[in-house]
């Protein structure tokens, strides 16, 4: 079964794009079949699927709908299985000339590229004058690319959007407090490949407690950000401190290069990065002596922004 989001080359601009599948077999199908129209035809031929089958039970989409309804790709089959073409001119059946193509998944939710080819790897770090690290043949490494940017076939690779750094807070909703919890064994691992870190980072994020809006801070300008303390505890026992307006950055910097050549869309979080002394791998020896174990309380505040309070626990079994 071939799945690909298509609509028609020559459709008004923002035409939605349609879920379809191919008719036939063969690598490069000349026909593909409009997986929502063969849905509702199948509901009227037999009206009990729209209760009993959920693939049709609601409209098809998109693919990214499909599988975020719960459903797995295999289950599109149903809709491709013993379908006929009603006549030459059926509506539900599309000609691959008259379509274009798009990435088979819109959105998705992340993008991971792991780093699997050794003719590739150690062509790369003989290059540089090494060889490839143990530590390669062991981890499967990867890093995350951007997802707000995935393309399809005959996409243009281009600039899609740049925002000044003198404006681009303009774009800022809110500010909140994000942990970004690093699991360091993990990463000095991964690190020595030199592509990464990536399950070092890619286990928990922490937001909160809640979204502050730009003019509650506006009073507290100063510098590249806010003359508001930023502090860290852990089990009582401060383990940081500092001051925002200590970024070398201003966020509208920060955005402005985050935008360079993409889209930011709404709902994008955006990461100042650590605040001196903010992790234990800068301050442990001074402070806690050891990192973090379950049983443990962080608390990271910043004037008013309010305080981030997370236990750590054993993993589950």
């Amino acid at each position: 079964m071939k799945i690909a989001h298509v609509r028609e080359r020559f459709a008004p601009a923002g035409a939605s794009w349609r879920l379809a599948a191919a008719y036939g077999t063969g690598d490069a199908p000349a026909r593909w079949i409009d997986l929502e129209a063969a849905r509702r035809r199948a509901i009227r031929v037999r009206p009990t699927l729209e209760h009993d089958s959920a693939v049709h039970r609601r409209p098809l989409t998109t693919l990214d709908e499909h599988l975020a309804g719960g459903l797995r790709i295999e289950a599109l089959r149903d809709l491709t299985e013993g379908f006929e073409p009603r006549s030459e001119d059926d509506a539900a059946v599309l000609d691959v000339a008259d379509l274009a193509f798009g990435p088979p998944l819109l959105r998705p939710p992340s993008l991971r590229d792991f780093y699997a080819f050794e003719g590739h790897v150690r062509t790369m770090w003989e290059r540089r004058g090494g060889e490839v690290p143990e530590t390669w043949y062991r981890l499967p490494i990867f890093y995350f690319s951007n997802v707000s940017e995935v393309r399809g076939p005959d996409d243009p690779i281009w600039s899609a959007i740049d925002l000044p750094a003198d404006r681009a807070e303009e774009a800022i909703g809110g500010y909140t407090i994000f942990d970004d919890w690093s699991a360091r064994d993990l990463q000095r691992e991964e690190t020595v490949v030199r592509l990464g870190p990536a399950k070092g980072k890619d286990f928990a994020s922490s937001f909160g407690p809640w979204l502050v809006t730009p003019d509650e801070l506006a009073d507290a300008r100063s510098g590249t950000g806010f003359d508001l303390a930023m502090t860290a505890t852990v089990n009582g026992t401060e383990t940081s401190r500092g001051r925002w307006s200590d970024a070398q950055f201003s966020f509208g910097e920060m955005v402005a290069r985050a935008s360079a050549d993409v889209h930011l869309r709404a709902g994008d979080l955006i990461g100042s990065g650590t605040v001196g002394t903010g992790c234990l791998l800068e301050v442990r020896d001074a402070t806690l002596g050891r990192y973090l174990e379950p049983g443990d309380e962080v608390v990271l505040t910043v004037d008013r922004l309010g305080s981030l309070r997370n236990p750590i626990v054993a993993r589950t079994p």
